[in-house]
């Protein structure tokens, strides 16, 4: 039987995507608008999204899809209850931004605990020139080794963060769920990870449960010069709250790689949050090219496995 697979978001990944080994029409959209999506899909029997929204009413109108290949480990934009229902299935991408992410999680604490946007500015300003010794001793300047990282979810990446904070010379603690009643052994329970960190760094799904997991309440929890790392998804986090601990210094700093809506095409606050100890990356943490090549391998693989009869990365 001859596959339609219908890429919806072609442009969210850089890679050579190899041709799978079956018979196969494969065609790719750079983008695709909600309103397209239904007309896209109507005849497919394989579907690929990065982050185009897949709901059950409008997979109820493609009965031909029998897979959703997920080109990214997070699945929150496909609706798992209606696929699960109706034998669709969903396979992700696991462990291929095991590097690039953890990375681009220490470039963020590094750049922040040391102060370099704060530094880039002085230079700029001039203020290193007119100096009266050889260095310039305006900001303050934090190390991280002998510092406490609060690791909030350990999947494959969180593991990962774990392993570099380590070699800094960090104490990594793992959070218990948030409200559990007991914490497992290896992990520490939620709120006192958030009062004993000095680097908070998100590494969880966006679910019902973990939507705004940290707002105001938990900020108030934190140390006063604690940073907040978010690489995963950003309504784990209430932006207005974090906003009001930046300002009031509630906090010490904050690198986010992502918003609670992608691409911010009305704007977000954190946009305008013009502050020295605030990084704002545009949801690129896990895209490195080495890391989307091994997204574009994997995405073919999980196609391959389930037409063979034997899917994998199932959701």
């Amino acid at each position: 039987m001859k596959q339609k697979i219908v890429f919806l978001d072609r442009k969210s990944i850089i890679a050579d995507i190899r041709a799978p080994a079956f018979d196969h029409e494969w065609i790719d959209h750079d983008k695709t608008d909600p309103s397209e999506t239904l007309a896209r899909i109507r005849d497919a029997s394989i579907v690929i999204s990065n982050k185009v929204k897949l709901p059950g009413d409008i997979l109820a109108q493609a009965p031909g899809v029998k897979m959703v290949a997920v080109c990214a480990t997070g699945t929150d934009n496909v609706d798992l209850a209606f696929c699960k229902a109706n034998g669709i299935v969903v396979s992700n991408i696991r462990g291929y931004a095991v590097h690039t992410l953890p990375e681009h999680v220490f470039m963020l604490i590094l750049a922040l605990r040391r102060n370099l946007l704060g530094w880039r500015e002085d230079v700029k300003a001039g203020l290193w020139q007119q100096a009266d010794t050889f260095c310039l001793f305006t900001r303050p300047i934090s190390d991280i080794h002998g510092t406490t990282l609060g690791l909030i979810g350990l999947g494959v990446l969180g593991q990962s963060v774990r392993k570099i904070a380590e070699a800094f010379g960090m104490k990594v603690l793992v959070a218990e769920h948030k409200n559990a009643a007991n914490v497992r052994d290896g992990y520490t329970a939620f709120d006192t990870v958030l009062k004993e960190a000095d680097v908070i760094s998100l590494h969880t799904p966006l679910t019902p449960e973990t939507r705004h997991m940290i707002s105001t309440r938990e900020f108030a929890l934190m140390k006063s010069s604690a940073l907040l790392i978010n690489t995963a998804r950003g309504n784990l986090v209430d932006e207005a709250a974090l906003i009001e601990a930046l300002q009031s210094k509630r906090i010490a700093g904050a690198g986010f790689d992502v918003l609670s809506v992608e691409p911010p095409r009305d704007g977000n606050p954190l946009l305008d949050l013009d502050l020295p100890n605030f990084i704002l990356t545009p949801h690129v943490a896990w895209g490195s090219r080495d890391a989307m090549q091994i997204m574009a391998d994997q995405l073919v693989d999980n196609i391959e496995a389930f037409v063979a009869g034997s899917p994998r990365n199932v959701v």
